[in-house]
């Protein structure tokens, strides 16, 4: 059975680097239907903390990797490092240097063969005897690994290919203990989409960081998946099944993996036009929450209808705070360049007011009497679509974009639509 480990170290929050690896790891069991465990590497007392520890298993939850064995911690696996160190030392593949325990390394060639990379090999004296247990008693980071992955019969170790230096120095361990080794596949690292390395400024942020922007679970699990991995057929939609189906190895790229986070956009709007206005508006509460623009008993129908407004515009659930701030206010603060553009149009003084006559008579606020007595007032003034619409928007959002007018005035309300035309005509005074 397939056996597979994802191993973070809780000195820091999970990055998208760490939750490709995670995520490749869980692709891989679940296609084989083997086996996926969490470890948790926190041999460093001092920089290991709880608070990280518990973000990075909130993020995997979040993101859909769940484990099948685990969290194990190598802080509570000391005496497993110790026993198997004492056996290197009683035949004589290890010494002392002071407290520190050393494994001798034999003067020979080590190699493998990566399931990614194909045969990989390293000269003879390329590494030198390797620390197994500091002085201090801890277990270095490479013998814990090979302890750690025998004791829990790990089949295969999927890795970033940052750790291919680290692989033949695992070997001579296994080599030592007379343990099976595991296949090994070293996974492409990830850079900024210009080839740089990746930094905070060009997406090296916690994942944390891309669920607080607004970014769907489904979307990132996606988009992970495409980072050094090919779908084929062109495709880069895929729900979660058809990846696990068609995961392979074979399919990881040689090459790093550029991450571009306009993709990400664009993959998560993807995500988000594919639901319906009703779970969309759930998912966006807790953003307006945040900026103070509703309480918990707003009225979530008119919240729908809100949202069904800019759906087609939304790229990340954040976004929809900042496209619609103009709902949420009872005034609108018109910036120096709305002033200008209403105040610069000829005659658009005449058409607010005209059109506010137009629409207190009507009685009922629907898209199509909204529709029909703004194309009156066109039609009646001579002039051009735009040069009633492009104002009116400015006037009641305060922006120069917007959705449709006609579907905004109708979800705004006949009361609010001629409060804030009249706020507008107050401009011109």
């Amino acid at each position: 059975m397939v056996r597979v480990r994802f191993a973070p170290s809780p000195t820091g929050f999970l990055h998208i680097g760490g939750a490709r690896t995670a995520l490749f790891n869980w692709l891989f069991a679940r296609h084989h239907r083997g086996i996926f465990i969490l470890r948790v590497e926190d041999t460093d007392k001092a920089r290991s903390k709880k608070i990280y520890l518990d973000q990075i298993l909130e993020d995997l939850g979040w993101l859909g990797l769940n484990w099948d064995e685990g969290p194990y911690f190598q802080s509570k696996r000391s005496r497993l490092y110790e026993e198997y160190a004492q056996r290197l030392l009683k035949g004589g593949e290890a010494y002392t240097e002071g407290k520190a325990i050393i494994l001798r390394i034999p003067p020979k060639p080590f190699g493998f063969t990566d399931l990614i990379r194909g045969p990989i090999k390293f000269a003879a004296g390329a590494f030198k005897d390797q620390v197994l247990m500091k002085s201090d008693g801890t277990a270095t980071y490479n013998f814990a690994c090979v302890c750690d992955d025998h004791d829990m019969e790990v089949t295969h170790v999927i890795r970033g290919e940052d750790h291919i230096s680290n692989t033949p120095k695992q070997i001579a361990i296994y080599e030592a203990l007379k343990f099976t080794l595991p296949e090994f596949a070293h996974i492409p690292l990830i850079v900024a989409g210009d080839r740089s390395r990746l930094s905070k400024r060009k997406g090296a942020r916690p994942l944390s960081h891309y669920r607080e922007q607004g970014y769907l679970a489904e979307a990132l699990f996606n988009f992970l998946a495409l980072l050094g991995w090919s779908l084929g057929a062109r495709r880069e939609i895929a729900s979660r099944e058809e990846i696990v189906r068609e995961f392979t190895l074979e399919r990881v790229l040689k090459t790093a993996a550029a991450f571009n986070p306009e993709k990400l956009d664009w993959m998560n709007g993807q995500y988000i036009q594919a639901l319906d206005a009703q779970e969309l508006s759930g998912l966006i509460i807790p953003f307006l929450l945040r900026k103070g623009y509703i309480g918990k008993d707003c009225d979530k129908e008119r919240l729908v209808e809100v949202v069904e407004l800019f759906k087609p515009r939304i790229k990340r659930l954040s976004d929809f705070p900042l496209l619609a701030d103009f709902f949420f206010q009872e005034k609108i603060n018109f910036t120096a360049e709305a002033k200008s553009f209403l105040l610069e149009k000829k005659g658009t003084k005449a058409i607010f007011s005209k059109l506010i006559e137009a629409l207190q008579r009507l009685e009922s606020f629907d898209v199509r009497t909204v529709e029909s007595a703004c194309r009156r007032v066109i039609a009646e003034e001579g002039i051009r679509a735009g040069e009633l619409i492009h104002p009116v928007r400015v006037a009641l959002t305060g922006k120069r974009i917007g959705p449709g007018l006609f579907e905004l005035m109708a979800v705004l309300g006949k009361e609010r639509v001629l409060k804030r035309l009249a706020q507008a005509m107050q401009l011109f005074e």
